[in-house]
Order: C-alpha cells, then sequence, then structure tokens
C-alpha cells in the first residue's frame, strides 16, 4: 500500500521516485513510529518511506472512546511529548480532547504529572504521524506487510531487503526498529478470562512468569476482568517494580567524581540515596538524575564489570528505573498482602503435562506447580537468532555487544564493527541498542536518538537539507 503526500499526484511521484532518496523502517511500533515522524519533520526535502510490518493496518485505535486502562504506562504525561522542543505537547493533545477531560477532571487545567494507558500514548503518537505526514506534499509513504528475512549492502552502497514481495527494491538508508522482537505464538499471554479456570477447579490457579511492569499489568488485567483465583508470580529475582513519587522527583546527583569500579559505584549511589532522603527528596530523584550519567558510566566499565553487572544488579536497577504509578504499586502491594497473589524467587524449567517445573531459590531440587494457566510476562531481549538479524552479522553489518544484548550501536544507533569504525546509512533505534546505551528502551530516550537519526539521515541523503 502506497500513499502519497498531500496533493501530489500519483504519477508525478512515479516519475520522481528514481531520483528521491529511499528510507526503510523495518518495525511500526513506537521506534519506528517516532523514527518515522522524526523524518518527515527532520529531512526538508523530497524521499520515500517504506515502513515493514506484518500488521498492515496504520491505525492508532480507539482508545479515547472508553476509560478503561488496558495496559501499564510508566512515564509521566510531561515527559512524553514526540514534539521536539515542545515538551508540553503530549499535555496539550490532552487538553484538546474532550472525551479525556471529562474521564479525568480532576487533572485540569493540565495533566503533566498523571500517568496514562498506553493505547491513550499510542493514539498520540499516531495522530502526530498522521499530522506530519498530511503536512508534506513531497514524499509517499508505503507500508509492506511482509517481513524482512535478510538485510544486504550491494556493491553501490545501497540496501537490499529481503522479504516474502516479488519486488525487492533497494534503500539508501534503513532504520531497524524492532524492539524486542515479536514473542513467539507459543509464548503469548492467553486471554486472561477466568472462564475457563473456574470451570476447571473450585479453586483457579493461575502462574506468571516474570518480575517486571508486563507481570504486573497482566495481574491488575486478570483482576479487572473479575478472576479471583490464586496467582502466583515466578520470578527469577524477585525484584518487582518499585514506585513512583506522588510528584515527579527532579532530577539531582553528586557533584562529586564518581568511582572507577562498578562496586564503588554502587556504594556511591545507594549513599546518594540515603543522603537524598535525610534532605527531604527522595532516591527516585537519585535514579533519575543517573541517567545522564549511565552512558558515560557504562562505557567506562571494562567488560568482565559489565557482565557482572548483567548478572547480579540489573534486575534490581530495573526494578528502580521501571517504576509503578503510585496508585498501581499499592494495587500490587495489596495483592501480595492479602496472600491472593504470590510472589516466588527461583528458576523455571520446562512445562510438563503434570504442570510447570521450578526450582525454589536456595533449593537443589525442582517442584511442580499445577497451574490451569501459564501467562509469560517475561521481557526478552531483542531477536539476535531472527533470520534479518543473523543476516546482518554474516554479512559483516552488525556486531552483538558485549553482553549480546543487541547491536553494538553508537549514540545514533549506527552498527559499530571491531575496527572501530561504524556502518552508514543504518540504524538501529531503540530497544536493539540497549547493550551499547542505557535506557534507550524508554520513551523519552528513543524519541531523542529518533531527532538524531533523522538528523543525521538528512546531511546523509541531502547535505544542509536540515530543517530551520
Amino acid at each position: 500500500m502506497t500513499v502519497h503526500g498531500l496533493f501530489s499526484s500519483k504519477s508525478a511521484a512515479a516519475a520522481r521516485a528514481s531520483a528521491i532518496p529511499r528510507i526503510a523502517i523495518v518495525g511500526r511500533g513506537f521506534s519506528g513510529m517516532m523514527t518515522a515522524i522524526a523524518l518527515m519533520k527532520i529531512v526538508r526535502t523530497p524521499f520515500h518511506l517504506q515502513l515493514f510490518d506484518p500488521n498492515s493496518s496504520v491505525s492508532g485505535g480507539q482508545a479515547l472512546s472508553t476509560t478503561r486502562a488496558s495496559t501499564i504506562l510508566n512515564t509521566r504525561v510531561r515527559d512524553l511529548s514526540v514534539s521536539k522542543g515542545d515538551a508540553d505537547d503530549f499535555n496539550d493533545w490532552l487538553c484538546s480532547n474532550a472525551e479525556f477531560r471529562a474521564a479525568v477532571p480532576a487533572a485540569i487545567p493540565g495533566f503533566r504529572q498523571i500517568f496514562v494507558p498506553k493505547d491513550i500514548f499510542s493514539d498520540y503518537v499516531y495522530q502526530r504521524f498522521s499530522e506530519a505526514f498530511s503536512a508534506r506534499r513531497d514524499i509517499s509513504v508505503q507500508v509492506c506487510p511482509e517481513p524482512v528475512v535478510a538485510i544486504r549492502r550491494m556493491h553501490s552502497g545501497r540496501f537490499l531487503l529481503e522479504s516474502g514481495s516479488p519486488a525487492n527494491p533497494l534503500f539508501d538508508i534503513v532504520v531497524l526498529a524492532t524492539g524486542y522482537g515479536l514473542p513467539k505464538a507459543e509464548d503469548r499471554a492467553e486471554d486472561p478470562s477466568p472462564v475457563r479456570a473456574q470451570r476447571l477447579v473450585a479453586r483457579p490457579h493461575t502462574v506468571l512468569l516474570g518480575s517486571g511492569i508486563r507481570v504486573v499489568d497482566q495481574l491488575l488485567q486478570l483482576r479487572d476482568t473479575g478472576y479471583g483465583g490464586q496467582v502466583t508470580i515466578l520470578s527469577r529475582n524477585g525484584f518487582l517494580p518499585q514506585r513512583h513519587t506522588p510528584n515527579s522527583a527532579d532530577p539531582v546527583f553528586p557533584a562529586d567524581a564518581m568511582p572507577g569500579n562498578l562496586s564503588d559505584i554502587l556504594r556511591f549511589i545507594r549513599k546518594a540515596c540515603r543522603e537524598a532522603e535525610a534532605e527531604g527528596r527522595s532516591w527516585q530523584s537519585v535514579m533519575n538524575g543517573l541517567r545522564k550519567h549511565a552512558r558515560s558510566l557504562w562505557r567506562s566499565l571494562p567488560a568482565r564489570e559489565k557482565q557482572q553487572f548483567n548478572r547480579h544488579l540489573r534486575a534490581i536497577y530495573d526494578s528502580h528505573r521501571n517504576r509503578l504509578p503510585e496508585a498501581i504499586h499499592a494495587r500490587l502491594q495489596g495483592e501480595l498482602a492479602s496472600g491472593n497473589t504470590v510472589l516466588r524467587r527461583g528458576v523455571v524449567g520446562r512445562q510438563g503435562l503434570g504442570g510447570l517445573f521450578f526450582r525454589p531459590a536456595g533449593s537443589g531440587a525442582d517442584e511442580i506447580v499445577h497451574a490451569e494457566r501459564v501467562l509469560d510476562c517475561r521481557c526478552r531481549g531483542p531477536q539476535l537468532t531472527s533470520p534479518m538479524i543473523a543476516s546482518l552479522l554474516d554479512e559483516g553489518l552488525a556486531l552483538p555487544d558485549e553482553l549480546s544484548l543487541g547491536l553494538a550501536v553508537d549514540q545514533y544507533g549506527r552498527p559499530c564493527l571491531d575496527d572501530g569504525s561504524v556502518v552508514e546509512d543504518l540504524f538501529a533505534v531503540g530497544p536493539l541498542g540497549l547493550g551499547s546505551l542505557p535506557d534507550i528502551d524508554l520513551v523519552p530516550e528513543i524519541v531523542s536518538q529518533a531527532y538524531a537519526v533523522a538528523e543525521h539521515a538528512a546531511e546523509r541523503v541531502y547535505p544542509c537539507s536540515r530543517a530551520i
């Protein structure tokens, strides 16, 4: 499906097709749509944009027609603008929506400090995409529902994207925005409707795997749909998300020089948190301030200490950076206090006919956990073994990062190679670069990276073509 810019004739666009740059974005989650918005705002000369995604529907959904909070978004409105230089853009969009104002009257005149469901944020992103596209009469956008199975660089320097489509055009710039990849069909969470489990036994039992926000979201959706059975959360590390402060915690961080090794850095941060709380601030303020230093700290650590962090500290760090809105956190604590939801720490094994094999922490033997449903809510890393990523590795166009969390990239998302060079015109935006760029899976960081990629792309396709 190809859509041309506002007032642009198809024939004129076709005549220019061979002359204008072609840009491909693989993936249409937030990273992909954000990059598309940034490109349309920054690259002020004509280009053709092709979006590759198995879901061919371009829609933001109808979340604003209902007040049901479908999924948790754990970032405040004030930090979710997709407009460069306008931090209030999302807040202004919410204020202009009559349905939302009616549903959340207490927040008027502004919504900067509140948390909204992901579906509402999705509506906002897609509307801003549509507006950015409508404002451009000189570009065309094509959506390809075929998955990309390989990417190769031709002698001309352009990229060939191989998909199920009989036509595999060449592209001047390719942006990988695949996020964490799609889960396998058997790993996707089932419909949380409690009916089937309640028919099987008098006391139904559901097991949730994981410990992040997805687990909390699935738990609360179960309860919101009337499920009254036992829920057991099985987590390797047992660290559930911490809570946000009632109001935004402005970032603070000590001005002292940071230590040079991991154990001293950990003590430094703990001391900073204690001092902040003693001065009437919060540890959340320190964690927010840490973000400004996270990338330089990560680059300074040797590979051995990065591996140590990944094994022993990442789960703790993630539980403190991916925090829950205070009301959601209170519901979670109430669930755990009631005994109707139980958190168990240990290693999950295979699922057999009799149940799920589970080895509790500190135990040397497996036990079987019986449940009517097992919902896997674990956050998997980017799929480096997928055919598309494997082709990049085979072609020498990318390398895994030191911990194989994703691809080794620079600040723009360009793949880094062993000799210190980078692959020009190829970008990995968002979670694919998590092993190189801490926190790049968070919305504000993805927004900043998307605009940086767009500015870099503008200089590559047409020097001096950036918007002023």
